[in-house]
This record gives structure tokens, C-alpha cells and sequence, in this order.
């Protein structure tokens, strides 16, 4: 993009916003070329019809709406709106416009028919293994809830019906779960599933595991993991150290070192809540925005390989802050 005189002025000013600074960390971590890549294959030709959005701009559209939790016509509105965005986006108004709502909608269904949530987060995954940013043999599994409205003030008059209701604790909660498996060295996740949230942890956990893993974290609620007909049955998980946190009960009765040993294997289930954090605070994912299991299993697994990449990418500042402090 060529030098506007906005963005001379801009950058006169004395500060850089925090969602300049997140936005600047993601295109620089991001591997584009890989990404539009998997895309392309699926993405309108533009052989019939109006000329198609490049590959780039619309995945740097979407990706805006997964990072900043918005709608279809938000993100064309903020775009349009903000000036980091509109950087991000690297659009020239003087060339093209932002695409709007309807093509974004078109592109999101595009992602979920052919599964490329799952694609882009297993390219995240390869890029991180070909630099060596990966370690194996083991992992922590844990899921969260993401809740749904439970409202039926709809055009359907309903509920999600792919939707359920649990209870954790004295608390209800109506939508989905998340359950995630990341690797126990790096705290990187590498596999997602989502389900209704009335479904328990340990269903899951062989789907959240990787043929290599040796060792396997888990809290209290993956109780009896190891007698599942599903894992004895398995020769490769039947010989899986799986080290599940005990009752918090039966903890406070172990021996000291016993209770050390608990203490330091619980400093490896941890790196499972920053992935977490990052998928629910950063991302404010909270709460679906869509309906359906396929919907939001998009919607983890491209957060999810975004929440890598900016884990990476802080890793890189804090470590290039300490070479030059140094």
C-alpha cells in the first residue's frame, strides 16, 4: 500500500492502542501464504458472476470477527471505523472498499462446509512442528463451557436444539463444551472437539489425544480414565501414563511428598487455562453468537490456532526484549 497522508498523521501520534499493537503481533506471526493456501481450492472462482474478494482480505476479515467476537456487519463497520483495522485489512480506500456483510456470511459458510477450521488449525499445527516449537510425548486435557442464550425470543420460538444444559458446582449452565488437548511441554493445543455441555470430560478424552503421547495430565474429573473400555481396548493408549489429579478430599490426606508431586503436576495441567484465557477473554468467547455444533467447532478451532500463534508471538517479544535488554 502506498503512503496516505492519514497515514502520515497517525503516525505522528504519541501512542499506539493495544489492538494496534495485538494486530501488528498477528500479521507479522500469521503464515499467510500456508493459510490462503488451504482456502483457495474451495474459495469462489469468479468465473460466473461479480469479481470474488481476494483470498487475503476476506480471511483477514473473518479472522477480525473471531479475534474481536463480532457480527457480519460489525466487522464491516469497524473496518471502516477504525484505522488499525483498516491497516490490518491492508485496504486502500482509493482502490477497493471493505467487503461487506453478505460476502463475509458467504466466506464463514464456506469455512464451516469444508471443515477449514480444522484445516487452517492442523497448518498452524505442521508450521509450529517444522520450526521445532513443538514438543511430543505429552499432554493435558481439559474443556470449558461455552455458554448459549437461552432465550427463545427467536423467529424459531426455541432453544439451540444441539444445545444442552448441566450443572457444575451449584450452577446451571445451558450451551456447549470445549474440550481440548494441548501439549504438555509448550502449552500449545493441538486437538478440539465440542459437544453439548451436558456431555462429561472423559467421553472426550481419547478424541483430544495424539499417537505419540506417552503421558497424559488430567483434573479430578478424568477419575478412572485408564479402566475405559475405549483405552484397554486401544493397544497404543492402553500403555498411556495418565496422571489425573486426586479429589480434593482424598488430597489433603496424602503424604507430604505426594501432595508435592500433586502440586508440580498441577503447574502442567495450568498451561491448559491459558489457552482458555486466551479463547475466552482475549477472544471473548463466552457465548456462541451461532447456532449448531459445526458453527462453533469452526469457530474453536480457528480460535484455537490463533490463541498458538499469540502465545508464540509474545514468547518472541519477551524473549526479544531480553536480548536487547541484555
Amino acid at each position: 500500500m502506498q503512503p496516505s497522508l492519514t497515514d502520515a498523521e497517525y503516525g505522528l501520534r504519541r501512542r499506539v492502542t493495544k489492538r494496534e499493537e495485538f494486530l501488528t503481533m498477528m500479521d507479522g506471526i500469521i503464515p499467510w501464504d500456508e493459510w490462503a493456501a488451504v482456502i483457495r481450492p474451495h474459495y469462489y472462482d469468479g468465473k460466473k458472476g461479480r469479481k470474488p474478494v481476494r483470498v487475503d482480505t476476506i480471511l483477514r476479515m473473518y479472522l477480525l470477527q473471531v479475534w474481536f467476537n463480532l457480527s457480519d456487519e460489525a466487522v464491516e463497520d469497524q473496518v471502516n471505523d477504525s484505522y488499525a483495522m483498516r491497516q490490518f485489512m491492508k485496504l486502500d480506500f482509493a482502490v477497493e472498499q471493505v467487503p461487506d456483510a453478505t460476502t463475509l456470511l458467504k466466506f464463514r459458510h464456506l469455512m464451516e462446509a469444508h471443515g477449514l477450521g480444522q484445516a487452517l488449525f492442523d497448518a498452524q499445527t505442521r508450521y509450529f512442528d517444522e520450526h521445532g516449537w513443538i514438543m511430543r510425548g505429552g499432554s493435558v486435557v481439559d474443556a470449558t463451557i461455552i455458554a448459549a442464550p437461552s432465550s427463545v425470543k427467536n423467529q424459531d420460538k426455541t432453544r439451540d436444539p444441539e444445545a444442552h444444559q448441566t450443572r457444575k458446582g451449584r450452577q446451571w449452565y445451558f450451551g456447549f463444551k470445549t474440550h481440548v488437548g494441548v501439549d504438555a511441554g509448550t502449552g500449545y493445543a493441538h486437538t478440539a472437539t465440542v459437544t453439548s455441555a451436558n456431555v462429561a470430560d472423559i467421553d472426550q478424552t481419547t478424541a483430544l489425544l495424539r499417537p505419540d503421547d506417552a503421558v497424559v495430565y488430567a483434573d479430578a474429573g478424568y477419575q478412572g480414565i485408564g479402566k475405559r473400555a475405549d483405552v484397554l481396548n486401544d493397544p497404543s493408549l492402553a500403555g498411556v501414563d495418565f496422571r489425573v489429579a486426586a479429589r480434593k478430599s482424598t488430597l489433603a490426606t496424602l503424604p507430604l511428598f505426594d501432595q508435592r508431586l500433586a502440586s508440580r503436576q498441577a503447574s502442567v495441567r495450568a498451561k491448559i487455562e491459558h489457552v482458555f484465557l486466551i479463547l475466552k477473554r482475549d477472544f471473548g468467547f463466552t457465548k456462541t453468537r451461532y447456532r449448531g455444533l459445526a458453527k462453533n467447532l469452526n469457530r474453536v478451532q480457528v480460535g484455537l490456532a490463533s490463541a498458538n500463534l499469540l502465545m508464540k508471538a509474545r514468547a518472541q517479544a519477551i524473549e526479544h526484549r531480553l536480548t536487547t535488554a541484555g
